[in-house]
This record gives C-alpha cells, structure tokens and sequence, in this order.
C-alpha cells in the first residue's frame, strides 16, 4: 500500500509544472534557461540606475578609444572624464543606448525577435560615416566595467560570467546585421513600405535611428 501511494504521490507531482524542469533554451543563445533568469533578474538592478551606468559605459569607452569621440558630434570636444560625467547630451545619448541593450537583455527568451531586434540596430549603423563593425566590440569591456560599478557585490564571478555571455551574444548580431546589410539599407520596411525599426517604432524620414548604438549624436 505504501508503495502504491508512493507512486501515486510521484506521479501527482510530475503533472506540478511547478516540480518540472526548466525548458530546453533555444541553441542559438548562449545563454541555459537559468542564466536567463539570472540575467534579467541582475538587469532589474542595472534599469534602475540606467543612466549612470551608461554615463559610465561611455565615459570608459571613450577613456579607452579616444578616437571614437569625433563620431559623436555634440560631445566630441569633451576630452575629459569629468566634462563627460557633466554633459546632458552624453547621459541622453547614453541613456537611449542603454534602452537598447534593455530591450535586447528583455527579448532573450524570445530569440527570433532578439535577432531581429539586434540585427536591424546593427545595420541601422550604415547612417553613421566613419563607423566600421569592430566599434562594436570596443563596447564590451566597458560594458562590463560599468555593470561592476553599478551592481557592486551583487556582481558575483557567475553574474560577470552571465554578463560576458549576453554582452557578446549582443555585440556578435550587432555586427552580423551592421555586415549583412548594404549602405543605406539600415531599415527594416513593413508591407505598406514604411520604415520602422526593430521594435516597430516608426523610424524618421530622413533615416535616423532613434536608438542605435553607434548613432552620430549630432544628428538628432
């Protein structure tokens, strides 16, 4: 008797979805299904202080490449940290970026529209003159360095692991949409010919991206 109810126990449980494993994670994400969720739940600590840390990011960026600075127009002239902390046009322009890699950090369980997302950000770059693919790699480390900051303890050596894995899933589409796409295709365009951007936001006229990575500061 003990055992039949011991079986019937166990097979209760295995109908619990919430005693089940975790779903498989799609093959195309570095990320398992749990380092998924540890990310977006570490991101949570990153969105609330979203514009310091990407003040951060670029302000390590440009210590870094300061060649980078003459593609941004509006603050190419900031040639130091403390004039790049006090500049409303970095933390603007920092903070769309961040927004950006917000919505490709939030889409990861969804890898089909990541991709989309991310390429199309990638390619939207072709709008920028001078910006070549490699830029996008030079972002990593002081996108790291920036986490660091912000999250301090809460950035264990597994949340720093997980941040490596998500930043370079980003940056690699970053660079696969930016070479799949020709100059001045930087647009994705939906049945009626209207240009929208990843997230279907209406993209201006003129072609700018609201939200790119790389976008030349100067010309919003």
């Amino acid at each position: 008797m003990g055992c039949k109810l011991a079986k019937l126990a166990a097979s209760e449980l295995s109908h619990d979805p919430f005693d089940r494993p975790p779903p498989p994670s799609d093959p195309r994400c570095p990320l398992t299904t749990k380092q998924q969720y540890c990310m977006l739940a570490s991101w949570k600590g990153i969105y609330r202080q979203i514009e310091k840390t990407g003040i951060i990011l670029f302000v390590k960026l440009f210590e870094e490449n300061k060649d980078l600075l003459a593609l941004f127009t509006k603050f190419s002239e900031l040639h130091t940290a403390e004039h790049q902390f006090r500049s409303t046009e970095l933390a603007e322009h920092a903070t769309k970026v961040m927004h950006t890699l917000d919505e490709g950090i939030k889409s990861l369980r969804d890898v089909d529209g990541f991709l989309v997302y991310v390429q199309h950000v990638g390619a939207t770059h072709h709008q920028i003159d001078g910006f070549e693919a490699s830029n996008f790699w030079k972002v990593e480390q002081p996108f790291l360095e920036a986490a660091k900051i912000t999250l301090g303890d809460r950035y264990t050596p597994n949340i720093e692991n997980i941040y490596k894995l998500t930043i370079r899933f980003i940056l690699e589409n970053l660079v696969k949409g930016y070479e799949d796409a020709t100059p001045g295709s930087g647009q994705n365009t939906n049945g009626d010919g209207q240009n929208t951007n990843g997230d279907g936001q209406n993209v201006n006229g003129d072609g700018q991206n609201t939200k790119g990575i790389g976008r030349n500061a100067g010309a919003s």
